[in-house]
């Protein structure tokens, strides 16, 4: 079983707006809200083998602000997963080794929740309805897949095990 964990980066400042869109960094909002995130993935158990990051500040800061509840875990970014399309994203993950059962894929809408949506054929429909109906800064999806190898994941189909907001974390 491969497991992917889909989330869109925290809540950015857009105080300066001289700085180009790759440069926004986290609101206070965003750098509260990581960290709760985080603790939730470690509660359930899903601390991810390998990160796939967005090169972008706001993607990059979001995980920086995960590390202290999961620790290091190997992360890659990648200048290929700032404002990546659905496409962009499989083709990342077809290329990941196998021996990595759980990758967490830190980027942007609407890319991620493309995803998201395109690959949760199973699951509760009232969660994935909400999925569908807003993914806001912050969500995570945690799709299961019943593969062996990465490169069989443009051919299957996900379960949608949760869909978590930063509001819903206390």
């Amino acid at each position: 079983m491969k497991r992917i964990l889909l989330l869109r980066h925290a809540k950015s400042d857009w105080k300066d707006y001289t700085l180009a869109d790759f440069d926004r960094p986290l609101a206070p909002r965003g750098r509260a809200a990581a960290p709760r995130v985080a603790a939730w993935i470690r509660d359930h158990d899903l601390v991810p083998d390998r990160v796939l990051c967005s090169a972008a500040r706001r993607t990059s800061e979001t995980w920086e602000r995960m590390v202290p509840e999961l620790g290091e875990v190997p992360v890659v970014h990648r200048r290929a997963l700032y404002h990546a399309s659905m496409q962009a994203i499989l083709k990342q993950l077809v290329k990941q080794d196998d021996e990595a059962n759980t990758v967490a894929v830190v980027g942007h809408n609407p890319g991620i929740a493309e995803f998201a949506w395109r690959y949760s054929v199973f699951g509760n429909e009232k969660k994935i309805a909400r999925m569908r109906r807003k993914y806001p800064t912050g969500a995570l999806a945690v799709l299961s897949f019943r593969i062996d190898r990465w490169a069989d994941l443009p051919g299957a189909s996900g379960t949608l095990e949760y869909y978590v907001r930063p509001k819903q974390l206390k």
